[in-house]
């Protein structure tokens, strides 16, 4: 990949096994998002439920209090992506 990061209408994606950060690190927020089930379709494994967590990147904050914003849903990945944005458009507009 050359260093360059896979994104996702104009934000950056990071994955590390079933977590996905969406957002730039260094802006205020980014937006976690946890698989907790998936479904399979043919050979595929298919996200079926998801956690969508807004977290702040500030570093000397205590992580349960870094946490803004959570929900789960019973959705795909593209659903949970599309809520990510809002929220993190949202909270940087502030």
């Amino acid at each position: 990949m050359n260093g360059k990061f896979y994104s996702y209408k104009g934000y950056p994606l990071v994955r590390n096994k079933d977590t996905i950060y969406y957002g730039y690190m260094s802006d205020q927020y980014v937006i976690m998002i946890q698989i907790l089930e998936t479904k399979k379709i043919g050979d595929t494994d298919i996200s079926s439920k998801v956690r969508v967590v807004q977290m702040s990147t500030d570093l000397t904050l205590d992580p349960l209090k870094a946490c803004v914003k959570n929900m789960e849903c019973e959705c795909g990945l593209y659903e949970a992506l599309d809520i990510a944005r809002v929220w993190l458009e949202k909270a940087l507009k502030n």
